[in-house]
C-alpha cells in the first residue's frame, strides 16, 4: 500500500493545471466574511449561477456499522446544482496514513453516481499533506484527474511555520515537510488556515489544514479554501456534504 501511495505522489500534480477562472470558485456571499465574488455581469439575467462558473464538488463520509455512506454535493458560485451519495461496505480497517484504501471505493462509488463533471473535489481529509504526499485527496485526484483539495481537521504531519494557536479569521502560515514526510525537509506542502475565530479571546477554533490534491499549487489550494467558506469553519462544498452524509445515514438507522 505504502509503494502504491509514492506512485501516486509521483503521478501527482502540485502546481496549477486547470482550465478554469480560478477566482469563480467561491460561496454564497456573506457579511462575516471576506468573499471572492464575481461582478454582476458574471451573473446570469436570472440571477441563477453562470452556467461556465466552475463546479466544486465536496466531498464526506458517515459511517453506520461496516458501511460507509458517502455523499458529494456539488455547488456553482454558491448555489447547490447536484447532490447524490453511496452506500457501501467497508472492507479494510482504519489505519493512519491509509485512509484512501478504506474509504477510497465508496468515494468513488459515490463520484460515479453524478450526472455533471466537477471542475474541483474538495475533500474531507488530507492531500499532500501526508507521510507520503499521497492522502486522500491526492489519491482520488489522480484516479480522477482532476484538481483536488485535501481540507483536514488535525495536523497529520509537517511543521507550521507559525504558532497556530489562536489566530484571527483569515490567518495562514506554510507547513513544510519534516522528517516524518517522504521527501525533502522545508518542502511546502500545504497551510493552516484559520476560517474562522470567535471573537472572545477565551474560547478558540482551531486552524484547517489544508494541501493541494492534484493539480493544484499550495497557495492556490488555500485560496480556494478561503473563498469557498461561508461564515462556517468549513468550506461549504465540505460542509454540506457532511450534513448530507448525516442526512442519509438518519434514514438508514
Amino acid at each position: 500500500m505504502e509503494s502504491l501511495q509514492r506512485e501516486i505522489a509521483d503521478s501527482a500534480v502540485f502546481d496549477d493545471e486547470f482550465d478554469f477562472d480560478p477566482t469563480a470558485v467561491q460561496s454564497p456571499a456573506d457579511s462575516s466574511q471576506q468573499q471572492l465574488t464575481a461582478p454582476a455581469s458574471d451573473t446570469d439575467s436570472d440571477g441563477s449561477a453562470p452556467s461556465d462558473a466552475p463546479l466544486a464538488a465536496g466531498v464526506d463520509q458517515a459511517f453506520l456499522d461496516e458501511r460507509a455512506i458517502s455523499a458529494v454535493v456539488v455547488l456553482q458560485a454558491g448555489e447547490v446544482v447536484e447532490r447524490t451519495h453511496a452506500v457501501t461496505e467497508l472492507s479494510i480497517p482504519y489505519i493512519p496514513g491509509l485512509l484512501a484504501f478504506r474509504e477510497g471505493d465508496p468515494i468513488v462509488a459515490a463520484l460515479e453516481t453524478l450526472d455533471c463533471e466537477p471542475d474541483l473535489l474538495c475533500f474531507d481529509g488530507s492531500g499532500r499533506i501526508h507521510y507520503r504526499q499521497a492522502g486522500l485527496a491526492t489519491h482520488l485526484g489522480v484516479v480522477f484527474d482532476t484538481p483536488s483539495v485535501g481540507i483536514a481537521k488535525n495536523l497529520l504531519c509537517g511543521t507550521p511555520r507559525e504558532s497556530v494557536d489562536g489566530r484571527p479569521a483569515g490567518w495562514r502560515t506554510p507547513i513544510a515537510a519534516d522528517d516524518a514526510v517522504d521527501c525533502a525537509d522545508g518542502t511546502l506542502i500545504g497551510h493552516a488556515y484559520q476560517s474562522r475565530q470567535y471573537e472572545s479571546s477565551g474560547r478558540h477554533i482551531n486552524p484547517l489544514y489544508v494541501s493541494p490534491g492534484h493539480r493544484v499549487a499550495a497557495e492556490t489550494t488555500v485560496d480556494f479554501v478561503a473563498a469557498l467558506c461561508n461564515g462556517y469553519k468549513l468550506p461549504e462544498p465540505t460542509r454540506l456534504a457532511d450534513s448530507y452524509a448525516d442526512e442519509v445515514k438518519s434514514k438508514l438507522l
